[in-house]
Order: C-alpha cells, then sequence, then structure tokens
C-alpha cells in the first residue's frame, strides 16, 4: 500500500504596516498563485496608523523546492523565515558571475543577519547584488562581481522592510490616481512644492529628471527660475535637452521652431547642429557659459548657480555636445554618483532616463513624475519604483505653477 509523499512545511512571519500597504493581500495573493496553502499562526493589527501589523504563517508547499521558491518571492514583501539562520555567502567564481541561487536585491532598506546579527546593507537599489565589503554588505552591480566575492545566496538571513504608504501630513495618497482637471493639477503642484521645502529645509537635495519637452512646452523660464531660486541641485537628462536649450538661447527656435509664435523658420533645421558647433568651438557647455557665447536658457543657468548636471548620450544624439557622456556604464555611474544624498527626485518627460533613474534609487527616497502621456506616470511604479507619484499634465505647466509656488 503506497503513502502519500508529506508536503512541505514552513512558517514565515511578517512585520510593518501589513495593512496600510496592501502587502497582507499581496502576501496571500502569492501563497495562492504558487499553488501553496496557509495558516495563520498569530496576528496583530496596529493599534493607531503609526504602529506595525504583525502576521505569522505556516504554509504548505507542494515539495522542499517548491516552498523555498515561493518564500524567496515572498521576502521582497517583507516576509522572512521565523527559523532565522545566518545569510549564507557564496563566491563569485569569476568575474560579473555569481552562483545560481543568488538573492537579487529590491529597492528596500535591506538587512542580512551575520554571526547572529541583523547588518544593513549599504548603498540600497533594486536589481543587484549582496556582497561583503570590508565586511560590511552592501549592493553591488552584477557587473562590478569580481571573482572572490562573497555573494549572499537563497533566503535565509535576509529581512526586508518594505517603504509603507505614510497617511503624511502633505496627503500624498490621491495623487496616484489619474489627474485630469487643472484644479487638481494646481491642489497636487502646490503639495510638491510642500515636499521641495520640507527638503530643502532637512538639508537634503532635489534633483530633476528631464526630457528636451520641459523646452518643447515653453517650461525654459520658469525651469531657470527654480534653478536660480536654489530649489534644484542636480540635473540628470540626455543630449536633446541641452541641445534645445542652447539653440533657444542662440537662436530663439528649438528643432527649427520658433517657440513664440509656433511657426517653423527659414532654414531652422540647421540650428540644433550650429548650437552643437557653437559648443564644440568654446569646448564645453561650461566655457561656452563662462565664455559669453551661451547667455541664456536652463545649461546657462545651471553653471551660473553651480547646479551638478550629468549628460548621458544615446544611439540617436546628433553631435553630441563634448560634455554628453557617450560610455553607457559611466554615465550610470556619473548619474548614480550625483543622486547620493537626493531626498526628491522630479521625473519631467522622459520616460527611459526617468526609469533608468528609479532604478537606483532606494525606496524612501520620494519620486514625482510628471507627463502627459499617463502610461509614462504609471510604468515607474510597475517596474519596482512604488514611490513614484503620477501628475499627468502639460510638464510646461507644471513648471509654471511650481515656480509660482515657490517664489
Amino acid at each position: 500500500m503506497s503513502t502519500a509523499t508529506p508536503r512541505a512545511t514552513e512558517t514565515i512571519e511578517a512585520e510593518g504596516h501589513l495593512i496600510d500597504s496592501r502587502l497582507l493581500q499581496q502576501i496571500f495573493d502569492k501563497i495562492i498563485e504558487r499553488g501553496a496553502a496557509y495558516e495563520v499562526l498569530e496576528f496583530r493589527i496596529g493599534t493607531t496608523n503609526e504602529d506595525p501589523s504583525y502576521a505569522k504563517l505556516r504554509l504548505v508547499g507542494r515539495d522542499v523546492a517548491a516552498l523555498r521558491e515561493l518564500v524567496r518571492e515572498l521576502v521582497p514583501l517583507g516576509c522572512r523565515l521565523v527559523d532565522q539562520r545566518d545569510a549564507r555567502f557564496e563566491p563569485a567564481l569569476k568575474d560579473r558571475c555569481v552562483p545560481h541561487d543568488f538573492y537579487s536585491t529590491t529597492n528596500h532598506r535591506t538587512q542580512v543577519r551575520i554571526g547572529g546579527a541583523w547588518v544593513d546593507v549599504a548603498r540600497q537599489r533594486m536589481d543587484a547584488v549582496v556582497v561583503l565589503e570590508a565586511g560590511a554588505p552592501v549592493c553591488r552591480k552584477l557587473r562590478d562581481v569580481r571573482a572572490g566575492d562573497q555573494v549572499v545566496c537563497g533566503v535565509d538571513g535576509i529581512r526586508v522592510n518594505p517603504q509603507h504608504v505614510q497617511r503624511d501630513r502633505h496627503g500624498f495618497a490621491f495623487m496616484s490616481n489619474e489627474i485630469s482637471s487643472e484644479r487638481r493639477v494646481e491642489v497636487s503642484v502646490g503639495k510638491v512644492a510642500d515636499m521641495i521645502r520640507d527638503v530643502k529645509r532637512a538639508g537634503g537635495k532635489v534633483a530633476v529628471v528631464a526630457g528636451p519637452v520641459v523646452i518643447h512646452t515653453g517650461g525654459i523660464e520658469y525651469f531657470c527660475e527654480l534653478v536660480r531660486g536654489g530649489w534644484i541641485d542636480v540635473l540628470l537628462t540626455g543630449n536633446a535637452l541641452p541641445v534645445h536649450d542652447i539653440e533657444f538661447a542662440l537662436y530663439g527656435t528649438s528643432l527649427g521652431v520658433d517657440l513664440q509664435t509656433g511657426s517653423p523658420v527659414e532654414e531652422g533645421h540647421k540650428n540644433h547642429m550650429r548650437a552643437i558647433n557653437a559648443v564644440n568651438h568654446a569646448g564645453s557647455v561650461r566655457a561656452a557659459v563662462e565664455q559669453g557665447v551661451v547667455q541664456s536658457g536652463i545649461m546657462h543657468a545651471c553653471v551660473q548657480q553651480g547646479v551638478e548636471y550629468v549628460l548621458a548620450g544615446s544611439i540617436r544624439d546628433d553631435g553630441p555636445l563634448p560634455d554628453t557622456l557617450m560610455d553607457l556604464v559611466e554615465a550610470q555611474e556619473r548619474y548614480a554618483q550625483a543622486l547620493e544624498g537626493v531626498g526628491l527626485v522630479l521625473m519631467l518627460s522622459t520616460m527611459l532616463h526617468s526609469i533608468g533613474v528609479g532604478n537606483m534609487l532606494p525606496s524612501w527616497v520620494r519620486v514625482v513624475c510628471v507627463d502627459i502621456n499617463p502610461a509614462v506616470v504609471t510604468k515607474l511604479a510597475d517596474r519596482g519604483s512604488a514611490q513614484t507619484i503620477g501628475i499627468v499634465t502639460d510638464v510646461g505647466l507644471f513648471l509654471h505653477q511650481l515656480a509660482t509656488r515657490l517664489r
């Protein structure tokens, strides 16, 4: 007489703002989705909006392998094994290669258990691995792993603390929805202005990730006002924004279109190349400003006010400008360095640069994404940057209203 193979079991626990952040629902959904079962052994609800909740669950899976895979998927939701062991480290056998069961990071605060103690992981970011660096755990991109590095593997000794949706005094919960009325945009801009003030008062930095739409929608004047007011500390962009900005400063056009009348000018298609040529003659954007070649615009304001800027190039760039970094790895590194100490990031109508920056940020850095296309606003959250606040509107209008609020 044959007997059924006993199913595998494991006990997990989760603590935090499980209800406010809808984590508990996601945990249950994931368990059912993976064909497992659960039994709630203990559940305590936080008595105030500041108190965490606690849940202990007994999981039942069809076999050990399936259950371990389920636990691996629950770790990013804040779950951990009750029977905790130290994190397991395995050596990388060669550069850029890690063991197959490596732990892939999220952007949430993470700790690993070493010698019985929980230790914070430094340089938190998503899509990295955790390695020991001078005895301490740090996030490291796969391309930077070297042979012999000790890499965290498996699910033991890993604790993730997801950023919860706060009922903060700025009331950002409603801003996650699509915004259609101008009145609603004005309310949202006012709250963003308050957030910028708070970040600056706390000694933090504000970074802007912007695309050339800022120029095309007439946002130059208002962007410059924010720079001169000391509200912007870092500008991360590509080659197009500075080219079109300098084209406007020199010729009053952007891509050959007069921004005052909205009409193409004769032979205006040459103007962006003439702008690049002028900067090449000067040697750099900074030199063009200092030599008086460029006397207005966003790049002029950034140079004058000491705002750090990083220009990341792409295959479609004309020129490019001498300041534009065409080495992708170098550009990513420079972006990441510029984001250190940033408390708020404004993403203005540039999907690819915004997604790239979102991948570099820990979840406790606030992100505001402004785009006329609602799909862009939601894509960041879909890719893991759940802290993103979306405002669906014209970026020129947004900058106008924001500058007005911060005067």
